[in-house]
């Protein structure tokens, strides 16, 4: 499913008195992902590192001139183009300090926007619908512009694209109600024109937003009632002067509760995803704006995040990142939208232990299946076992005899109902197969639930919220208080299960969670119920090991003990060596069972550096070398092949323990290095360094041998089984 990730401030802004407008004209990427370029509705140009949310470069002009359109990036030339007044266009580069010292032109007409598609180069189109590239532009810039628009009809939207090795400049216009679209080819130069179908009368476009696949523009457009509608322009089209009428498809009737959408904003991210902002979340109700990301291809929605303060309708998206200017601030939303399966979309691609319809307990294990066309459409089982044609049984027996109850009368029974009556309400709802689109009403009963359980101690509905979290329609977005829910309820399944299934847990969040885990009793936590297969991954991995160590990444317990004494200056003889060398030393978790696998799915929970590190400096300098000695234990078990890692359990990576070990020591460096009881562990970490550094440097040695080994041909008939010898020199 799509997420959506923590966002942060990449600049504040400075709206209009009436707040009708940002103050921000466009965002436009400039060299890579990481550089956009702002330009603000007055006089200023501003290029951001957005990793960094810092200002790289500024640019103004002169009191009394004003920028008429955002500023772009020219990548073959590594220069700035902006229009100041219309008419005057201003070239600059990263360097230069001065506007009003660099090139600018002035042309003849007045100029909508300047257009540099991803690796084109930029375009001016006029606002009567001309269009020149830039360079021809400047060659003559007092050329006559002739007039492609006729009278009354005016611009109100465009972008450029490259297709096929040819860029294209596509722009809307409008003219006594009317729509049209126009796609003008350059190189050789050609014009289309077409007309868009009416929606409602006094309805007109909120947004546009185009992309090109399958030798096709795709264009999407939001119409205030919450209809987006598609349109497919040919790239090859006929060139008549006539506008053609242009087809359209409803993709998505989005919620709009009261009224109209006044400033909303619809764009596409891939084929299958749509991000959209302004508009209600279905189980949030009015008054509230949220972004979200809906899945067009199944018609669900699958992130959401409220978005605080005016929103004024704009949106922009760059290198999985989404742009938002609301209230004061200019927000960067980073994304991730994984390829849709109509299993996932529907919620019901689950691990191999999780049934069609979660009516069981935590306790109690469901039997493995494997997901079929019949399971994920119609939640049943191709060939079902003894066992689950039993439970399915009296699961539809149960539904069957209870009358269907609308997702309305569940949302009132949940507000006074015991936990007994909702639970069997819910479990009717998630097994009904007539129910087509529950992500939604998943998202409602998850909220109302929480909110309820929060006023009210007495009720908590512990398996009802465990079965809407197995859905899989969930995120952390959509019911925020969730997960801090558990915990205060010391709910530790649940907790798992947010861990696991949703994407978008905020960092704060997920040091709370780490906080819970390292500082409660082990007795406390060996009562919890958690997932099998991380509890089988755990006893695996805290069996009493057998035989020789193997090595890994470099490292092994052996050459780390040897490593640790001469750090430490012990002396030993040789055969003391040679014995320690056959016995490998004897590891022991420093937790429980069931806390360390809790800590594992803190460890495998998606993160930023930039907004963990202030949280992990509130854990207590015990908690953190409590927890360093569980990643060191993590890490000598991961370096012995002779113990199995991970096979088909959930567990983290080594490059996940050693990330968290770095974290721990970045956030607490000082207060390790001034704490005797952290003396040892640090020395055993500096080891772990010595060994890597030491297998980079013997990899250094041969690496000359393997590539003339990478270079070698392979014979190609070598039959059955045959034995080469390579001499290395």
């Amino acid at each position: 499913m799509a997420a959506l990730y923590e966002g942060y401030t990449l600049c504040g802004l400075v709206p209009d008195l009436n707040l009708c407008s940002s103050g921000i004209q466009g965002v436009e990427e400039e060299r890579d992902g990481d550089h956009v370029i702002v330009t603000d509705s007055s006089r200023n140009v501003t290029l951001y590192k957005v990793s960094d949310q810092k200002p790289l470069g500024s640019w103004t002009v002169k009191q009394g001139q004003t920028l008429t359109c955002s500023a772009v990036f020219n990548s073959q030339t590594k220069e700035y183009v902006a229009v100041s007044d219309h008419r005057v266009i201003r070239i600059w580069k990263e360097e230069d300090v001065l506007l009003d010292k660099t090139f600018k032109a002035t042309v003849s007409s007045d100029i909508c926007r300047v257009h540099c598609a991803h690796g084109g180069d930029p375009v001016v189109l006029f606002q009567r619908g001309a269009v020149r590239q830039l360079e021809s532009l400047l060659s003559a810039p007092q050329q006559p512009i002739e007039e492609v628009l006729p009278q009354e009809e005016v611009i109100r939207w465009s972008t450029s694209i490259l297709a096929e090795a040819q860029q294209f400049v596509i722009f809307t216009t409008e003219q006594k109600g009317d729509q049209f679209l126009y796609l003008q080819r350059l190189n050789p130069n050609s014009l289309q024109r077409y007309r868009l179908e009416r929606e409602e009368p006094g309805l007109f476009p909120l947004s546009f937003s185009a992309s090109y696949r399958d030798k096709h523009i795709f264009l999407l457009y939001l119409y205030p009632n919450g209809h987006v509608y598609q349109s497919v322009v040919p790239v090859r089209g006929l060139v008549v002067e006539e506008a053609l009428p242009l087809p359209r498809n409803l993709l998505l009737g989005l919620p709009v509760c009261e009224g109209q959408l006044e400033a909303a904003s619809a764009i596409v991210l891939d084929e299958a995803h749509v991000a959209v902002v302004g508009v209600p979340h279905p189980s949030a109700g009015a008054g509230k704006d949220f972004l979200c990301i809906w899945n067009t291809n199944f018609q669900t929605l699958q992130a959401g995040k409220e978005m605080a303060g005016k929103i004024y309708g704009q949106l922009w998206s760059y290198s999985n990142k989404l742009f938002i200017p609301h209230g004061k601030t200019l927000s960067v939303i980073p994304f991730e939208c994984p390829k849709s399966s109509l299993a996932s979309a529907l919620g019901k691609l689950k691990q191999s232990k999780t049934e069609a319809c979660f009516t069981f307990p935590p306790e109690s294990k469901a039997p493995a299946s494997v997901p079929s066309w019949n399971n994920i459409l119609h939640g049943e089982k191709a060939q079902p076992s003894r066992t689950v044609e039993t439970r399915k049984t009296r699961t539809t027996r149960r539904t069957q005899s209870a009358p269907s109850l609308t997702i309305e009368q569940i949302l009132e029974l949940v507000m006074t109902a015991p936990v007994e009556e909702v639970q069997k309400a819910v479990e009717g709802l998630l097994c009904r197969a007539d129910l087509q689109d529950l992500q939604p009403s998943v998202g409602q009963l998850a909220s109302s639930l929480v909110s309820r359980s929060l006023a009210d101690p007495a009720f908590y509905p512990s398996n009802t919220l465990t079965q809407l979290v197995h859905t899989q329609y969930l995120c952390h977005s959509v019911c925020p208080a969730l997960v801090l829910l558990a915990l205060e309820k010391k709910d530790y399944f649940l907790c798992q299960l947010c861990l696991q299934f949703f994407p978008d847990i905020p960092e704060a969040v997920t040091c709370a969670c780490l906080k819970a885990f390292i500082s409660m009793p082990d007795i406390d936590a060996e009562k919890a119920n958690l997932e099998p297969d991380s509890v089988s991954f755990m006893e695996t991995l805290t069996l009493k090991e057998r035989g020789q160590a193997g090595m890994q990444n470099g490292f092994s317990p052996t050459t780390f003990q040897e490593d640790h004494s001469d750090a430490i200056g012990a002396k030993q003889t040789r055969a003391e060596d040679k014995e320690k060398a056959t016995t490998p030393p004897e590891l022991i978790c420093p937790v429980g069972l069931h806390k360390a696998v809790l800590l594992n799915e803190v460890l495998q929970t998606a993160y930023s550096d930039t907004f963990l590190l202030p949280h992990l400096k509130d854990l207590s300098s015990q908690h953190v070398v409590l927890f360093l000695q569980y990643l060191q234990f993590l890490y000598l078990k991961y370096s012995q092949d002779a113990l199995p890692q991970a096979h088909g359990f959930r567990s983290p990576s080594l490059n996940q323990i050693m990330d968290w070990v770095c974290l721990l020591l970045d956030a607490h460096f000082t207060v390790l290095v001034m704490t005797p009881e952290a003396k040892g562990l640090l020395l055993n970490l500096h080891g772990f360094v010595k060994a890597q550094v030491k297998l980079v440097c013997e990899l250094g040695k041969i690496e000359g041998s393997l590539q003339e080994i990478n270079k070698m041909k392979a014979k190609k008939d070598v039959g059955q089984y045959s034995i080469e010898v390579i001499e290395l020199f």
